[in-house]
């Protein structure tokens, strides 16, 4: 779930190139290609979920990480099992590996680095009280840490503390041209008019898409957060993109 800043690009790009393939006419897709989209929510299935298991600590067998090393995994997994049993240095350990992916997507949830920051402390402060009860019932810890952020930011904006405000701080990212017929959408769909719009969506598809195209999150660990079905994110996607395509200033969309 660890992203770096190319990684950010790369899921930018694919955000701008699917939301362009919406306001592409019919004609132009087809010389094209079958777009990115539909067929990546046809075809990925992600990481599969575990059964639900008994209450306990005897559910090791339903752990689940998405890392692709198995090492890895693991790894994480053995972290998991001692920081429930209150060890601080392993608990430090899933900080460091988590940390990034967690701020990454309070960031691009709430675009306030500051407001990231802080509602990142709070979803490791609420994860460390909560560890020793911690039950993995076929979810992944990174998705359960994503859940408590989720959670955070929805009832920080709800609260009305403070007012969901558009910054282009660290979006200076080069949009690449592409070969396709899509070229002359992608040329005025820049980066900043995109994350504009996603902050209109309701919130499910603003975290769907989130978590899907700049957190590289599976369709399996985007279900877990949202505690949806796969085949319900699949659909959650398709709507993200097709309304974030609406909202695209109206030279884009002629």
């Amino acid at each position: 779930m660890s992203w770096d800043a190319r990684d950010v690009a790369r899921g930018l790009d694919a955000l701008r190139t699917a939301v362009a393939r919406v306001l592409l006419p019919e004609d132009a897709l087809l010389a094209g290609g079958p777009g990115l989209l539909l067929s990546e929510a046809l075809t990925d299935g992600g990481v599969g979920s575990a059964p639900g298991g008994p209450d306990g600590f005897g559910d090791g067998e339903l752990a689940t990480s998405s890392e692709e090393s198995e090492d890895e995994r693991s790894r994480l997994i053995a972290l998991v099992e001692l920081a429930r049993t209150g060890d601080a240095d392993a608990f430090g350990l899933l900080y460091d590996h988590y940390q990034p992916s967690v701020q990454r997507f309070l960031y691009y949830r709430t675009r306030s680095a500051t407001l990231a920051e802080d509602l990142t402390s709070e979803t490791f402060f609420r994860a460390l009280r909560s560890m020793t009860s911690f039950r993995w019932q076929g979810k992944d810890f990174g998705a359960w840490l994503m859940t408590i952020a989720r959670n955070l930011a929805t009832d920080h904006f709800k609260a009305g503390r403070t007012r969901l405000e558009l910054t282009t701080e660290d979006m200076g990212l080069h949009d690449d041209a592409t070969d396709g017929p899509e070229d002359a959408v992608l040329a005025g769909l820049t980066n900043e008019i995109l994350l504009a719009a996603l902050k209109e969506l309701p919130d499910e598809q603003r975290d769907c898409l989130i978590m899907r195209f700049l957190q590289g999150m599976s369709i399996a660990e985007t279900a877990a957060v949202l505690d949806r079905s796969d085949g319900a994110v699949k659909q959650l996607q398709l709507r993200g993109v097709r309304n974030l395509a609406k909202l695209m200033p109206e030279g884009i969309r002629d």
